[in-house]
């Protein structure tokens, strides 16, 4: 008798885990937990996404912190944005810096180099050399291959020096 009973206990045993884990009760069980309505899907973002802030909502938060007197405002200021108290020092130094940049974002990456004109200039006047060099090198052999068919056919070349 006692085998038929654990037996029963461990079948029940495995109708509540799976109820659990699924949600759904397995076959043959007599209670049914329906899932709740109210349950909203959790979305998984691929890529998470840096935010961004613009100068002019850096200067409002700087300027609102500077307001705060009691203690905790501080704190409840930046729980309230959602913001570390790093971006906030770093906020306020920029401003006590005077740069403006600082309080704007900043483009990331290599910084770009306008060309010196000087630069651009020698390139050309090197591309021009390559293309005369080429063009006398054509010359010297059209010349060296009417010497030859002049030698073959017997008859006298005569070069212009």
């Amino acid at each position: 008798m006692e085998s038929a009973e654990r037996q029963r206990i461990e079948e029940a045993g495995e109708t509540e885990r799976a109820r659990r884990v699924s949600g759904v009760c397995p076959a043959g069980s007599g209670s049914a937990a329906p899932r709740p309505a109210s349950v909203p899907e959790v979305e998984v973002v691929a890529q998470a996404e840096r935010r961004r802030f613009t100068a002019e909502y850096k200067r409002r938060i700087v300027r609102e912190a500077d307001r705060c007197t009691k203690p905790g405002e501080i704190g409840a200021l930046l729980r309230r944005e959602g913001l570390y108290s790093s971006l906030l020092t770093t906020w306020r130094a920029a401003r006590d810096r005077g740069e403006l940049a600082g309080l704007s974002p900043k483009k990331r990456g290599p910084k770009v180099v306008p060309p010196d004109p000087r630069e651009q200039k020698i390139a050309e006047l090197a591309r021009e050399v390559a293309r005369q060099k080429q063009r006398a090198e054509r010359a010297e052999g059209l010349v060296e291959l009417q010497k030859k068919l002049a030698a073959l056919l017997g008859t006298p070349f005569e070069s212009e020096q």
